[in-house]
């Protein structure tokens, strides 16, 4: 051992078990998330094939100039204003900062990845996250929405108070469930008489889109919502999110938000080049439906071992009860979330597909469980 390097203040004893760690973890079976992989070949494959060139920066490369025309093209939305930026928190924060007056908030739900899982982002750009009661499968229903702002402006000192100026929703929700059209519809129509902006979160839009039951599709979404956002890394990118202002309605000096949140990148070509492969020959969606398939045969295999489902989603996030006295077995086995505890002795469970799951994944996940 005279040859091993051990950083100074670890002894090979202490050491030792971090190794342990890391060869059990390599060798479980991982459906904790749809990014815990690296990115799609076909968009290594570009990186490589592109690396020697030399290109212009901040986002005006060739790649990122023909991933905004092919997403305009997917959208059939010739006016959208699209820019790129590398993660969901970022972006959401980026965004909200950049529609709102300083006195305004944003309403989302209490499950809203706004307001359970970014860590006071919005809050910090100086808006409120306005909170309010889910409906099932943690949608935001026209009439819990249309009721607080009756209420909010019945009140004569609204103006004192943190006024609504954007409702943020996310497609598919956290829970994994699908707005339809109607409900989209019926949201925006509130948003323009109250003259609010909608903002769709779309980390895992592929996935929402393709599910089965869907029907939202992004020419339709992009006539039915102020701005959006395409997910790439939880869709077979490394990282990035393509942000789609549908209207040509981007704020004025958009670039310098982004510059002034630490959002934008120097080297642009990062997710210019990951957007134009997934938006080449429908490869995004290819990616996402392979991912919805694999996670519709793993409910399969839950089911048919006796395990219930928690929460009913048709993505690529399934929800399964988990009987506690199985828990230090199935930590044992897999690598999954859990998402809490209902008072029935149960953990609830996600687990979660990605283009990177096979056949002999949820083979050796039946086997296990």
């Amino acid at each position: 051992m005279r040859n091993c390097f051990v950083p100074e203040g670890l002894s090979l004893l202490r050491i030792f078990p971090i190794f342990v760690i890391i060869f059990i973890c390599s060798n479980m079976i991982n459906l904790s998330s749809d990014y815990n992989n690296g990115m799609h070949p076909e968009v290594l494959d570009a990186f490589v094939h592109t690396n020697d060139e030399i290109s212009l920066t901040y986002g005006a490369d060739r790649w990122s100039v023909s991933a905004r025309q092919r997403i305009r093209e997917a959208c059939q939305d010739p006016e959208a204003e699209i820019y790129f930026l590398v993660g969901g928190t970022q972006t959401n924060a980026t965004v909200i900062h950049s529609l709102m007056n300083s006195f305004q908030g944003v309403i989302a739900v209490e499950s809203g990845h706004i307001n359970t899982h970014e860590a006071g982002a919005i809050e910090r750009t100086g808006h409120k996250v306005i909170a309010l009661p889910s409906s099932e499968g943690g949608k935001l229903s026209v009439s819990v929405l249309e009721n607080y702002l009756d209420a909010f402006f019945a009140d004569s000192n609204y103006e004192h108070c943190v006024i609504p100026g954007m409702v943020y929703i996310t497609f598919p929700t956290e829970l994994g469930a699908l707005y339809t059209r109607k409900e989209i519809s019926e949201i925006y129509e509130v948003c323009k008489a109250r003259e609010l902006v909608l903002y769709v979160d779309g980390a895992r839009l592929g996935y929402g889109m393709t599910a089965d039951g869907s029907d939202i599709d992004l020419p339709w979404l992009s006539r039915h919502c102020d701005v959006f956002y395409i997910g790439g890394t939880k869709v077979g990118a490394i990282c990035g999110e393509a942000i789609v202002f549908t209207h040509g309605n981007a704020p004025k000096y958009f670039f310098s938000y982004t510059k002034q949140q630490g959002a934008l990148l120097a080297k642009g070509r990062l997710p210019g080049i990951q957007f134009e492969t997934l938006f080449t020959d429908g490869l995004y969606f290819k990616i996402a439906r392979h991912a919805n398939e694999m996670a519709y045969k793993m409910r399969d295999i839950f089911i048919s071992k006796g395990y219930r489902i928690a929460y009913e989603s048709p993505t690529n996030q399934q929800f399964f009860l988990i009987p506690d006295s199985r828990m230090n077995w199935f930590k044992s086995n897999l690598i999954f979330d859990e998402w809490g505890h209902d008072c029935h002795g149960n953990t609830i469970c996600r687990f979660v597909t990605s283009w990177a799951t096979t056949e002999a994944d949820l083979q050796a996940l039946s086997e296990v469980i």
